[in-house]
């Protein structure tokens, strides 16, 4: 049967073509060409003839510079994320612009509460936490303190000034023995109590200016500087002798306060002595002076104002004939 088959095919190519055998199954249209295998050329670009498939004309240089070999091997795929997940929101760089941090609320004091600054407080704050503390020296200004917060043992300089406390009192300054300079300037104080700052046997310094006094406590003898300008003070306000012992006062300050006369006796170490803007009329003849001494002089006293004073000091000139300087005042 072969055979046959290959007879016939022989016959049909001496013969010529056949259009009812040669056609394509189905029918040729009339103007659709038959296939000619010599003449495909795929893409009209491969050279069937001269395709070398032995590789020798092959540039294997052209390989080299476009193909580069890995050295690290790919890294493992990602674990998909669930379905039905959203897709990640991207959050700003914040390696080199942080996100500002939200201040913090505002910490309200009640200064009314026992030991509030003490380290045993339920805020769990100690005075140095909330105001300055540096060597000793502690630094409350400006800091809306309604009363004297306790202070550590070892405080030197205390200050708190400018501040609303009403009232010292005689637990304010209670085993602070090293405590030597107190300045209280610029509050709304009407009342000290009279053992508030006696007992502190190492204070030079108090500084009491711009408050609202009427009167002072007894003053311990250890005082340098006394500034109690700006005051209420009255002369029954004032201990008998309250400066008499103070052998070391250089600088007293009572001006701008209500005094009626000069607090004497003044001790011999006092150098300045402002009175001015007070309510003085008259001058005794010891005021500076020894009436019983001739000779005496009085060298240290070289800065006296009662300007501001109803005081004609023209008229007292041997109260002041011991000193090296006339007071200032109403001539």
């Amino acid at each position: 049967m072969a055979l046959l088959c290959v007879f016939v095919a022989f016959a049909l190519t001496l013969l010529g073509p056949c259009p009812s055998v040669c056609a394509p199954q189905g029918g040729a249209e009339p103007d659709e060409q038959p296939y000619d295998l010599d003449d495909f050329d795929m893409n009209g670009e491969t050279d069937w003839e001269n395709l070398d498939l032995n590789g020798e004309n092959y540039d294997y240089e052209d390989l080299d510079q476009e193909i580069e070999v890995g050295t690290v091997a790919p890294p493992a795929p990602e674990t998909p994320p669930p379905a039905n997940m959203p897709p990640p929101e991207y959050e700003e760089e914040t390696t080199l612009f942080p996100r500002p941090t939200p201040p913090l609320a505002p910490v309200t004091l009640d200064f009314k509460g026992p030991g509030l600054f003490g380290p045993d407080t339920g805020l769990g704050m100690p005075t140095c936490l909330l105001c300055v503390c540096i060597s000793g020296s502690v630094y409350c200004d400006d800091a809306n303190l309604e009363q004297i917060p306790p202070l550590p043992k070892d405080t030197t300089h205390f200050y708190g000034r400018f501040n609303s406390i009403r009232h010292v009192k005689n637990t304010d300054f209670i085993n602070l023995n090293k405590l030597k300079s107190i300045d209280l300037t610029g509050n709304q104080i009407s009342g000290v109590d009279e053992d508030a700052f006696r007992p502190l046997s190492q204070l030079q310094d108090i500084l009491l200016a711009d408050n609202n006094l009427q009167a002072l406590p007894e003053l311990p003898p250890t005082l340098r500087y006394i500034d109690v300008r700006n005051n209420r003070l009255i002369s029954n306000g004032l201990h008998t002798d309250g400066f008499k012992e103070m052998s070391l006062l250089e600088f007293l300050y009572l001006s701008d306060n209500k005094l009626d006369y000069i607090p004497v006796p003044l001790p011999e170490s006092l150098r300045v002595l402002h009175l001015q803007n007070n309510n003085i009329q008259n001058l005794h003849v010891d005021t500076f002076c020894n009436s019983h001494d001739r000779n005496y002089i009085r060298r240290s006293l070289e800065d006296i104002r009662l300007d501001g004073n109803p005081v004609n000091i023209n008229l007292f000139a041997s109260s002041y004939i011991c000193l090296p300087r006339l007071p200032i005042g109403s001539h």
